[in-house]
């Protein structure tokens, strides 16, 4: 297991990496990511550098690197550490519930840490914190007897939905009086040639609560189907 690899799994039995050169480790690890965090949920993934975490602790870029590697490895540290899964409810009834409980969960830690959506599937991490959200979502799959064919097309819907919806959620909020005017005027001048569109129901009538009320229909008709393919589907204790 390569250093980095040993620093994602630092907490979960891998044993971590200690500067070879120079005086000994003087930082710490999950002190280094909380700042870097701190200045990602702040600012942007741009306001993001080895220069600027280091100088939170009056240290060189130089210095950081024996802690953290690449800038690119401090991304992904900080992409597994953000990612921490909450307890999940596991009183769950029916698979709607189940995956309306594991869908939320990921939607607010996106919410708290929006830099996350910024970065691509091809950036997975395959750390510890990461690959809770896969298997607890597979268990949701396993518990409700959800047909094999049909669980790897619906992590890539769940997956996707979350994530679109909890990017618009954190564009909204940033929209200023003047933005939202902006978007009401062009919003109404849109002409007559589209009456679907313009007949298509509002899913809420505060459209602001609209990106979590999107993902919550979405996970009730996804289950909806997947029940409807498994006729048989039941929990399974």
């Amino acid at each position: 297991m390569d250093d980095h690899l040993k620093r994602l799994w630092r907490h979960r039995g891998a044993t971590l990496p200690t500067p070879r050169r120079g005086p000994r480790q003087q930082l710490d690890l999950d002190e280094i990511l909380a700042v870097a965090i701190s200045l990602a949920d702040a600012s942007g993934l741009e306001a993001v550098s080895t220069r600027a975490v280091a100088a939170r602790f009056d240290k060189t870029a130089m210095a950081l690197y024996p802690y953290v590697g690449t800038k690119e490895n401090l991304l992904a540290l900080m992409q597994d550490q953000a990612s921490a899964m909450p307890a999940l409810s596991v009183a769950q009834e029916d698979l709607a519930e189940g995956l309306s409980g594991w869908a939320t969960a990921l939607y607010e830690v996106y919410l708290a840490h929006p830099w996350l959506t910024e970065r691509s599937w091809a950036q997975a991490t395959q750390g510890p914190n990461e690959q809770d959200w896969m298997e607890a979502l597979l268990g949701v799959f396993e518990r409700f007897a959800v047909p094999p064919a049909s669980r790897t097309p619906a992590v890539t819907m769940l997956y996707a939905t979350v994530r679109a919806t909890a990017q618009t959620a954190a564009a909204y909020s940033r929209l200023t009086d003047a933005d939202l005017e902006a978007w009401q005027a062009g919003a109404a001048a849109v002409p007559d040639a589209y009456p679907l569109t313009a007949a298509l129901p509002a899913i809420t009538p505060n459209w602001q609560d609209a990106p979590r009320a999107g993902l919550l229909a979405a996970v009730n008709l996804l289950a909806t189907g997947l029940q409807a393919g498994g006729p048989h589907l039941s929990r399974r204790d």
